[in-house]
């Protein structure tokens, strides 16, 4: 019986974790499962650069595929993924507060503030990251509070 038990809760927890899986799938920006267009989510805070990843050094959490520029920056992400991934499922942070909107980024336009990384679109005609730049105050609790709504 007990044997059971243990079957039927590890069963629950395995639907668990793919539904979990499937849901940041669903909303994180991504390209055929890899994140920031293959760009190393580390670098962005060691060397406070966009530094493209190298698929070598490829990591998977929970569906989400990150490259990265050397084995020591996947080592840091694989302890602490939490700490290095983009904010908003690495979609411009800008228009999460501003519109409540996915839209695609430029890998190379982010800011870091408090130790989280976010994420800018930029095209030759708008940087989103200067608009950012001008209401952060108001734009970050929208951004936050609107991606939050994204997961219930």
């Amino acid at each position: 019986m007990k044997s059971f038990v243990l079957a039927i809760v590890a069963m629950v927890f395995a639907i668990q974790v793919q539904s979990q899986t499937d849901t940041r799938i669903k909303h994180f920006n991504v390209e055929k499962g890899l994140a920031i267009q293959g760009y190393d989510p580390v670098a962005y805070f060691l060397q406070n650069k966009a530094i493209k990843g190298n698929m070598q050094f490829a990591a998977t959490v929970e569906g989400i595929i990150y490259h990265f520029s050397n084995a020591a920056n996947k080592n840091l992400f694989v302890k602490d993924p939490k700490k290095y991934e983009p904010q908003y499922g690495g979609w411009c942070a800008y228009a999460m507060g501003a519109n409540n909107e996915k839209v695609a980024i430029d890998p190379e336009t982010f800011k870091i503030v408090s130790g989280k990384l976010y994420l800018f679109y930029h095209s030759w005609v708008n940087n989103t990251l200067t608009k950012w730049n001008k209401d952060e105050a108001t734009l970050k609790p929208k951004a936050d509070a609107n991606w939050a709504t994204k997961f219930k």
